[in-house]
């Protein structure tokens, strides 16, 4: 069953040097992750409901199944890209583990 990392991040206190560190730094960190099948990314626009926008950016990256997710956490690129996720992520941002149906 496919697996899915997805990663939600609060608004950062400064977008410009988020970004730039995220696209020439975290995601390529993230893209050679072993087993990676997908990643998509991208930032929020709206909240359609008229609510607080309480995320600025997601990232999904696909595995196989739970076994290839955790491979891939736990190689080198894996804990590389866990470091970075912890000096970049605003407080508050969260990951979460999604079984496709």
């Amino acid at each position: 069953m496919t697996v899915k990392l997805v990663v939600l991040y609060t608004p950062p206190s400064d977008p410009d040097a988020f970004e730039k560190h995220y696209r020439e730094v975290h995601a390529p960190l993230a893209t050679a992750v072993p087993g990676l099948q997908d990643f998509a990314a991208g930032r929020f626009a709206a909240a359609l409901d008229g609510g607080e926008l309480s995320y600025y950016r997601y990232a999904e990256l696909s595995f196989a199944d739970q076994a290839a997710l955790e491979a891939g956490l736990g190689s080198e690129q894996g804990q590389k890209t866990a470091g970075d996720y912890q000096q970049i992520a605003p407080p508050g941002s969260r990951m979460f583990v999604v079984a496709v149906d």
